[in-house]
């Protein structure tokens, strides 16, 4: 019954940025509902590894090498979909990233390669696709992922928030322009999730403190911060962009999801230990926090 509700048997997906972690997850969950898949990534190695699980999956995948920075490599990218295949219905651009860096510190060829990288890739990505998309007169999904750094003052990631930003209001605004065209355009929003990307973002002290610290206190931390206790996995964020795609939600456009366990709902209220939710560490959570302290 699911599936025939899903009505995604047959259809297409391309994902940029869809051949590791997040990106091979949510190619991965949609092949396994009967899409055939075309991938864009520049992992070559993780992208060949997803390519071979798509196919054992008994789905197409075609696949090509390149970086959303380069305006070029996006361009061929679709032009080989549109040879490939006689329809396209689903787009994911799933590609970002960036370096932790503080903001007086950034140059301008960094700006600009943050801000390609994680907004302006994507406006390319949905004007090429949407002609795709009208072939066949069959409406499509179109999903973007941005962070939750969107939507809180995430310092040290100034530009990429920024950028990530720029989504938000793109997606409304796409979501009502392409309402009579019956294209959606929806996004899916993650915080902590265990990827090589998210960790690679981190600066390198940082990265190192944390490969240092025992997984039991790694673990201790995010019960803390993720109200549900554990950080959505990339399947968690594959499940979304199945359900986006797919005829269950037809009628959802230009709103965004937080896949995150809740941190987005608590906004800095934080589980301290001994202190409970509270916004700034109070009373015995300070005397954890801090040993020797008087309150």
């Amino acid at each position: 019954m699911l599936d025939e509700k899903a009505n995604l048997k047959g259809k297409v997906a391309v994902l940029l940025g869809g051949g590791f972690g997040i990106g091979a997850a949510a190619s991965l969950g949609l092949a396994q509902t009967g899409v055939d898949i075309a991938i864009f990534d520049k992992d070559v190695a993780g992208m060949a590894e997803t390519k071979a699980h798509v196919e054992a999956l008994g789905r197409r995948c075609v696949t090509m090498v390149g970086d959303v920075l380069s305006v070029d490599d996006v361009r061929k990218f679709y032009e080989m979909v549109g040879q490939e295949f006689d329809r396209l219905d689903i787009v994911v651009n799933v590609a970002g990233g960036v370096k932790q860096r503080d903001f007086l510190q950034g140059t301008d060829a960094e700006d600009a390669e943050d801000i390609r990288r994680n907004f302006g890739y994507v406006i390319q990505s949905i004007r090429l696709a949407v002609p795709l998309i009208e072939r066949a007169s069959r409406g499509g999904s179109i999903i973007n992922f941005t962070t939750i750094e969107a939507y809180r003052g995430a310092a040290g990631f100034s530009v990429y928030a920024g950028a990530k930003a720029a989504n938000a209001n793109l997606r409304r605004a796409l979501a009502v322009e392409f309402g009579a065209r019956n294209i959606r355009i929806n996004e899916v929003t993650p915080d902590t999730t265990p990827s090589r990307g998210n960790m690679s973002a981190l600066k390198p002290d940082l990265l190192k403190s944390m490969e240092d610290a025992p997984i039991e206190d790694i673990e201790a931390s995010m019960a803390m911060y993720i109200p549900r206790g554990a950080a959505a996995s990339p399947e968690d964020l594959a499940d979304t962009v199945v359900f986006l795609a797919s005829d269950l939600s037809r009628s959802i456009t230009g709103i965004n999801i937080h896949v995150d366990g809740g941190t987005s709902a608590a906004f800095g209220f934080i589980n301290w230990p001994g202190g409970g939710y509270c916004p700034a560490p109070v009373g015995e959570s300070i005397k954890k926090l801090f040993p020797g302290a008087t309150v």
